[in-house]
Formats: structure tokens, C-alpha cells, sequence
């Protein structure tokens, strides 16, 4: 979710697969993520309380086509439920997630139930969040990047600098990155534009290099008057496209085992629940108390184990 004004921005089982983006999600013991910000905290979650997960590793690639049924997805546990962005609440519909790595490629998959299906967009960095969607951020110490996703496999991106280190980290050596690129803008944030760091500049030129994206529909797209199951999405991304996320702390990529990274992962609705719910429309594993994708603070951690996920699943 950007909501950035005047920016760049049939049948049942269908699949849609096309180039462009697991971890077993284990909760930290006494950690409840979303838990009201302690006294002092500068963000409206409380960064302290925010999710933990442990990715683990695989030994072969996954098949990324939109179905995150092989036997690395069904070893990884899923994320709990999603629940709302600003109060925690639960929601109406079940979303989980998990994450998987190798030494070459991140992969993600969720699993959304939706009774209707429906996506409109088609055109890529067209406004993705004015449908259903879902969305994955992934950051570094001076950087983020963000990717949307609704039904049709279209997609959206977007990559921020945070201002106080842009010229430090050589972001003006990219051309994409460069404040005299059109598509180079300053950005604030959506409903948390008090950040202690201040403005980034978010570019809506970079591509995230070699990633891979599909979405499977269990229903029929765009059909209202029959009920479906839902749609599960499929992304990968080479851990080399990440040098601009990890240049600045010289982080590992791939990482080593014990590393954290901070990864938000979300879902966004065109419809809330009836009263007297009070659902935003925005679903987080990671509650963040304000209307705002772009607080890296309120990020889960991301501990990458070399553990191999199917000795996970062999000892259970």
C-alpha cells in the first residue's frame, strides 16, 4: 500500500504465471505481535512486539506456478492468521503465509480465502492496491522494497531510500534511483508521516531483477454470482537482486544461518466487514496501529535458519 496521488502508477482452477517474486513461522514465546507501543516509542506499534519466524532452508528449487502444494510448502509451517493493520482484531477471511530460501532464491507463498475472486488491473505498477490484493515488503538498514500483487498476476513495485543516507550509499550512482528520474519522487508515508528518519525518495523505475511471480485461482475470476475458495500466490526473488537492500550494513545475501532480516507481509481488501467490526480492510501478521505499509520498524523478524525444512517435517 502506497497511497501516492498522480503516481506511475471463466473457468474454475485457473492458473496465471509470468516472470517478474517458505519460512516456517514460529511466534516468539511471550511475544504476541501488535501488542500496544511501550511509553517512548516513536512508531505507533511497539517494534519490540513485532512477530519472530524462522525461514528455513531447502535443497531444491520450487516450482513457481501459483500452487504452493510441494512437499517443501507443506513441511514449512504457515503464518498464523492475518489480522487488522490498526487494532490487531481478527479477520474476517483466513490469510497465512510462508517463506522458504535456498542459496539462490527467497520464495514466498500465501494462501487467501476470498468467496469472490476479482481483480481488474493488467498493466504492471498500475495502482494494485485499489484491488484485492496482497503485498510483500522486504528491507534493508537505509532502504525497502515493496511489491503488490492482485488475482491477474499484476503486479506493482516500488523501491525507497530513506534521504538522510541517500547520497552516503550511492543511491545518485543509479539511474533509477536518481532524483532528476521522473519516476523519482519524495514520499512520506501514508497515515505515519512523523518518521524519525524523515522523507525517502521512493523510485517507481527499478524492477526487482530476475524475480518470478504466479497465481493460482481455486474459483472463477470476476464471477459474483458463485462462491470460490480463494487464490494462492507464488514469488521469487534472487537473493542477487537484494545488493541495494543490503549494501549499507554489508549484510550477507544469501544470509548465513542465525541472520534476521525485517519482511512485512500483508493483505488488502476492497470491502470490510460489516459493523460493529472495525476492520480497516488491511490485514498484517504484524499489527502496525497506524494506516501505514511503511513503517520498517513494525517489520517481523526474519531468523534464517540452514536448517533443512524437510528434517523439520521428518521430526514431527
Amino acid at each position: 500500500m502506497s497511497n501516492f496521488k498522480g503516481r506511475f502508477a471463466g473457468g474454475r482452477f485457473i492458473s496465471f504465471i509470468g516472470l517478474a517474486a517458505g519460512v516456517a513461522f514460529t511466534l516468539g514465546q511471550n511475544v504476541r505481535a501488535g501488542d500496544a507501543p511501550s511509553s517512548g516509542s516513536k512508531f505507533p506499534c511497539d517494534p519490540e512486539a513485532a512477530a519472530h519466524y524462522t525461514a528455513y532452508h531447502i535443497s531444491q528449487p520450487v516450482k513457481v506456478d501459483g500452487n504452493p502444494n510441494e512437499k517443501v510448502w507443506q513441511a514449512a509451517p504457515r503464518s498464523p492468521r492475518f489480522a487488522d493493520i490498526i487494532t490487531g482484531a481478527a479477520a474476517m477471511y483466513e490469510t497465512k503465509a510462508a517463506i522458504l530460501w535456498d542459496d539462490t532464491n527467497l520464495y514466498v507463498a500465501y494462501w487467501v480465502e476470498e468467496p469472490n475472486v476479482a481483480a481488474t488491473l493488467t498493466k504492471h505498477n498500475s495502482p494494485i492496491y485499489e484491488n484485492n490484493d496482497v503485498e510483500f515488503f522486504i528491507a534493508g538498514r537505509d532502504s525497502y522494497y515493496e511489491f503488490e500483487i492482485n488475482a491477474l498476476n499484476t503486479t506493482y513495485e516500488a523501491f525507497f531510500m530513506w534521504q538522510d543516507t541517500y547520497d552516503k550509499d550511492g543511491f545518485a550512482t543509479v539511474p533509477a534511483f536518481q532524483r532528476s528520474n521522473p519516476l523519482v519522487k519524495e514520499f512520506n508515508g501514508v497515515g505515519f508521516t512523523d518518521h524519525p528518519r524523515g522523507l525517502r525518495l521512493g523510485s517507481w523505475d527499478w524492477h526487482f531483477p530476475g524475480m518470478q511471480t504466479a497465481v493460482h485461482v481455486d474459483g472463477t475470476l470476476n464471477n459474483s454470482k458463485d462462491k470460490d475458495k480463494g487464490w494462492t500466490v507464488e514469488l521469487l526473488l534472487p537473493w542477487k537482486g537484494m545488493e541495494w537492500l543490503a549494501k549499507a550494513d554489508g549484510r550477507a545475501f544469501p544470509p548465513r544461518d542465525g541472520d534476521i532480516w525485517r519482511i512485512d507481509l500483508s493483505r488488502f481488501n476492497q470491502y470490510k466487514a460489516p459493523a460493529p467490526a472495525k476492520d480497516s480492510g488491511g490485514w498484517f501478521w504484524s499489527r502496525h496501529g497506524s494506516w501505514d505499509s511503511h513503517i520498517p520498524e513494525c517489520f517481523p523478524y526474519i531468523h534464517f535458519s540452514t536448517n533443512d525444512v524437510m528434517k523439520l517435517e521428518a521430526g514431527k
